[in-house]
């Protein structure tokens, strides 16, 4: 009968003439595991639940991670959260929705310097919507019922234009984001703070006391979730 070998050492193990041990066999370093790139993400804002399911459930077919919300204001509430998220992202919206409509969560990420591709659906023949928000900057405008492949297509494109801005080092969203949170007036210390300008001096070029600034760059970098100067600095640059 065959027995395991036990975990604990033996009286031969101390013996001057145990067997030695066999000689180890050479370490080999392991190869290094490649790690898969993060899936295309794609934010899908659609009141209809039938709609919202079927094509969240298509698109993950396709390897999109899908990120669905059926009230946009969730969505925006999203965003203003600044959640990391893939740069290879991009908007599936529907025009029509009873709490706003896709023009007003278009505005509204371009307020916050979101500069998300947007893909429009919509229900409805309807041109001059259509038009203006290809005015402002959606890349394509779905009218439904339309066919998968549209789609994919529409989308396809839309993550191209995600992934070239990234490539290209174009405004970072979330940093234009914190930098379209602020007030005017903190805005301003801002501008003097990362050009270097002392407490005092930006107290007499804006023609407010010491104290009133400091106030302001600490509430600057809240808001700008900076720790540092020169994170703030990087932060700055990255919304320009």
């Amino acid at each position: 009968m065959l027995t395991a070998p036990s975990p604990f050492p033996t009286v031969a193990d101390f013996e001057d003439d145990a067997p030695a041990p066999a000689a180890a066999a050479p370490r080999v370093s392991p190869e290094p595991i490649a790690v898969p790139p993060e899936p295309e993400q794609i934010f899908l804002v659609d009141d209809n639940d039938a709609f919202r399911s079927s094509t969240r459930w298509l698109l993950q077919g396709h390897g999109y991670r899908v990120d669905a919300f059926s009230d946009p204001r969730h969505f925006l509430a999203y965003i203003d959260a600044g959640p990391a998220r893939q740069p290879r992202s991009c908007l599936l919206l529907d025009m029509r929705m009873p709490e706003m409509s896709g023009m007003e969560v278009q505005e509204a990420l371009r307020q916050r310097g979101c500069l998300l591709p947007i893909v429009f659906i919509s229900g409805h023949g309807d041109v001059p919507l259509a038009v203006e928000a290809m005015r402002k900057g959606a890349l394509h405008f779905l009218e439904k019922p339309f066919s998968n492949e549209t789609l994919i297509a529409a989308l396809r494109d839309a993550l191209k234009q995600a992934e070239a801005q990234a490539r290209e080092g174009q405004t970072d969203p979330q940093a234009r984001q914190l930098l379209a949170s602020l007030t005017a007036r903190e805005r301003q210390v801002l501008d003097l703070v990362v050009v270097g300008k002392l407490n005092k001096i930006i107290a007499d070029e804006l023609n407010i006391s010491i104290k009133t600034v400091e106030l302001h760059r600490s509430r600057v970098m809240q808001k700008m979730r900076a720790k540092s100067i020169a994170q703030l600095v990087q932060t700055f640059v990255a919304a320009k």
